[in-house]
């Protein structure tokens, strides 16, 4: 049996795990959260403990097998740099060379990797030009992965993740509670992709032979929030919320920030080099399928 190794269950390589193990592969990983351990295991995945302060406590036997790796940790914002490096960087490197198990690496990143774009199409090619520290940590950290493929003859595929949403996490979850906002600034937009499409790229890299590659993981449509907010409204048949005006409304620092970026991703090299066919082509389908599940 496949075995794959993730560092970092979180919300999204919850719903990766869950395809992987329904394609037939063993799933292991780590949280930094004791409190979900149990939760998690009771998934099928076998769960350690990693912080990101300190190594994991028996290394070698969690990773003892491992084919696949799927990184899914933040960049050390504290001591600087990837704490899966850091800390087991010479673990992982023993499962590697001749009759080594370990053959291909993904990365999850972020395409907030390319700053702002004034809302021009943006693909893999475009240079990065990261503007904030989370961005500028993100584009190391991606270097240190391909530093450690190249060291180890390793195939290692990046996935730079657009807006994530899926169950519990969309505009759905704020209209229900009463806290949706629908802030406007003209000419914002962006796209977003839904936790399951994640997932069936993330499956197809590791089912494929080619060389590894950097895929933006996108929909087919980037759009404006307001205009993504009440679609969710007219699905659930609430009252979209009132617009508010960029430029005066009441705003956290970090909520303020994300306006200030705006981009359109391309995602063909996704579904011509993966193969992939979104089920969630736009937010249209992947919100519509969220209120059919009672969300």
């Amino acid at each position: 049996m496949k075995k794959v190794f993730i560092f970092g269950v979180g919300y999204c390589a919850r719903v990766i795990a869950r395809t992987l193990l329904a394609e037939g592969y063993s799933v292991s990983g780590t949280t930094r959260d004791t409190n979900k351990i149990a939760e998690l295991e009771a998934d099928g995945i076998a769960i350690s403990h990693f912080s990101g302060n300190a190594p994991m406590k028996d290394a070698k036997a969690a990773l003892r097998g491992t084919g696949f790796l799927l990184v899914s940790v933040q960049p050390d914002t504290d001591a600087g740099g990837d704490a899966v490096l850091r800390h087991h960087g010479r673990d992982l490197g023993a499962l590697t060379g001749p009759g080594g198990p370990l053959k291909r690496i993904a990365y999850l990143s972020t395409t907030a990797v390319y700053g702002n774009r004034d809302g021009a199409w943006t693909d893999e090619s475009t240079p990065v030009a990261p503007r904030s520290k989370r961005a500028r940590q993100r584009c190391a950290a991606e270097q240190s992965w391909r530093d450690f493929a190249g060291k180890y003859g390793v195939e290692l595929d990046i996935y730079r993740l657009s807006g994530i949403y899926g169950p519990g996490r969309s505009p759905i979850v704020g209209l229900r509670s009463g806290g949706a906002r629908a802030i406007v600034k003209p000419g914002h937009v962006f796209n977003r992709i839904h936790v399951e499409d994640i997932a069936l790229c993330v499956a197809a890299g590791f089912a494929g032979d080619q060389p590894g590659a950097l895929y933006n993981i996108a929909d087919d449509e980037p759009a404006p929030p307001e205009d993504v907010m009440a679609h969710a409204a007219k699905l659930c048949g609430l009252p979209p919320p009132p617009l508010e005006d960029f430029a005066t409304a009441d705003m956290t620092p970090m909520a303020r920030s994300f306006y200030s970026e705006t981009k359109r991703i391309r995602n063909t090299l996704m579904k011509s080099r993966l193969g992939v066919a979104l089920r969630y082509p736009t937010y249209r389908q992947g919100l519509k399928a969220l209120v059919e599940r009672g969300e």
